[in-house]
């Protein structure tokens, strides 16, 4: 890949943004009918394949108003949003930001401490720094934290910012997943840019299947199968969203602690969990951990799927029960 910065997004990026930023589970083919229905989401798009005769543009217009909600509250890229509006609040008192923003800053928090700093929601000047962010904002003291409260957040520092793309998604697909089921539908699998949630049964009467892309610039094909049964799987990486200068490779994923882009082997790390909220804010921290990644999945039960460079080829190490959803 040349070293050409990559295109400024507009909407609600992180992990995974415009168009595929990093390997994506995609949906297994059926030779049994299902309606597929689909439209832009932060940047990339959602598709949702559901039983045939389900309600295209009801389940459409469900879908959009959420991404469209989710967006508005959470996208750094977005000047109107109140994620914004709260960056650029200058001072250490506390601002109504709603109970939908607090959750997610909560479950970031609870990720970021659980990880040992590999996750960190302060990172956005640093991903602005090497190309990947639109948070302009000098560095805040490492001292600097963030407090919640139900509908709050207050900063410790002024120039502490907030950055919720690393788990904003995945909470955006579970709010998704509950809407579709509260209108009746039981059987489906919703793909929201990469993140995956899957819900009942395949029309075949099997689970759903969906596959784990090979995460190597240039290669097609999947890396895994797996069989996911009402849970959730969020993969991040580096094959797409990233850009090179010489030798080395500049991801859009990075490790707070080194304050830089990870560098390690690790090509892309795939997550299963029962929230997309949590699969999401694992995904990224663990690829952020870089080396230290398996062994900060086992410490906190994480089931998660590493696979790594060895040269042209790959090897794979897998943590917790992921390998017990091998299809």
């Amino acid at each position: 890949m040349s070293h050409r910065r990559p295109t400024r997004r507009q909407l609600l990026v992180g992990a995974a943004a415009a168009s595929v930023l990093f390997p994506t589970p995609t949906i297994a083919r059926s030779v049994r009918p299902v309606t597929r229905i689909g439209g832009p989401a932060f940047g990339t798009r959602w598709n949702l394949t559901i039983r045939l005769g389900a309600d295209a543009e009801l389940l459409a217009g469900v879908v959009s108003d959420i991404v469209e909600h989710v967006d508005r509250l959470m996208s750094p890229w977005r000047a109107d949003s109140v994620i914004s509006d709260f960056n650029r609040h200058q001072d250490t008192g506390w601002m109504q930001v709603g109970d939908e923003i607090a959750r997610v800053m909560n479950s970031g928090q609870a990720v970021h401490h659980q990880s040992g700093g590999a996750f960190d929601v302060a990172v956005g000047p640093l991903v602005a720094r090497y190309g990947f962010g639109p948070i302009q904002a000098a560095p805040p003291p490492a001292e600097a934290a963030f407090s919640v409260s139900e509908d709050a957040l207050a900063k410790s520092h002024p120039s502490l910012t907030a950055d919720l793309c690393g788990v904003a998604k995945g909470y955006a697909l579970d709010q998704i997943v509950h809407a579709i089921s509260r209108l009746g539908e039981k059987d489906f699998v919703l793909d929201l840019g990469g993140e995956i949630s899957t819900r009942g049964l395949h029309p075949d009467g099997r689970g759903w299947q969906v596959a784990v892309e090979d995460p190597r610039p240039f290669t097609a094909g999947a890396a895994e199968i797996v069989a996911l049964a009402d849970m959730s799987i969020a993969t991040s990486g580096d094959r797409l969203n990233a850009y090179a200068i010489g030798n080395r490779r500049f991801s859009h994923v990075i490790d707070p602690l080194k304050a830089a882009p990870v560098d390690a082997a690790t090509a892309s790390v795939s997550v299963i969990a029962a929230s997309g909220m949590v699969a999401d804010a694992w995904a990224t921290a663990l690829m952020a951990a870089g080396a230290d990644g398996p062994a900060v999945a086992e410490r906190n039960g994480i089931d998660a799927l590493f696979l790594l460079r060895e040269g042209e080829r790959l090897s794979r190490v897998s943590v917790g029960r992921f390998d017990q959803h091998l299809a």
